[in-house]
C-alpha cells in the first residue's frame, strides 16, 4: 500500500521523535517500504551542524544507524532555510512532493487551546497534500 515514507526529522530532539521512530520502523516492514529521513537546517551555523553539508552527513549517518533497526531502505533529503522555524510547514509540504513520499509520519503534541491560533505542523501537513499522515502523540504519564 506504501511504497515511500517520509519522516520529518530533528536531529536536536530525537530523543523526542521515538515513538514516532518506532512507529516508521514497524510500518516500514510491514509494507516493505522505502523511508526517507527529512531534516530542516539553517544556512547559518546551529547547535547541530555548523554548515548545511555537515548537517546532510549527520543526518545521512542517522538514516543508515535507523535501517539497521527496521531493515528497509532509507534516504535522506536536506531542507537549507534561512528560517527553518518560519518555513518548516510548507518546506515539508513541498519536500512530500520532492521525495515523492506517499506517508508521512510526524510526531505531534496532544491537542489545547493554543492550536486555535498556532496548529500543529502536523495538522497543516495533512491538510495541504495528497500523502496520508499519521500523527503520533507521545504516551502520556
Amino acid at each position: 500500500m506504501y511504497k515511500k515514507i517520509m519522516v520529518p526529522i530533528d536531529l536536536a530532539h530525537i530523543e523526542v521523535l521515538e515513538p514516532s521512530l518506532q512507529a516508521v520502523a514497524d510500518l516500514a516492514r510491514h509494507y516493505d517500504a522505502e523511508v526517507c529521513y527529512v531534516g530542516v537546517t539553517s544556512s547559518a551555523p546551529g547547535s547541530v551542524a555548523r554548515t548545511p553539508e555537515e548537517f546532510t552527513r549527520k543526518l545521512e549517518a542517522f538514516a543508515q544507524e535507523r535501517s539497521g533497526v527496521h531493515g528497509q531502505p532509507v534516504s535522506t533529503h536536506t531542507i537549507v532555510s534561512p528560517d527553518p522555524i518560519a518555513d518548516l510547514d510548507d518546506r515539508l509540504i513541498q519536500a512530500i512532493d520532492d521525495v515523492g513520499a506517499d506517508l508521512v509520519i510526524m510526531p505531534t503534541h496532544p491537542p489545547k487551546h493554543l492550536d486555535v491560533i498556532m496548529p500543529s505542523h502536523g495538522g497543516k501537513v495533512a491538510t495541504h497534500t495528497k500523502a496520508s499522515v499519521f500523527l503520533v502523540r507521545p504516551k502520556s504519564a
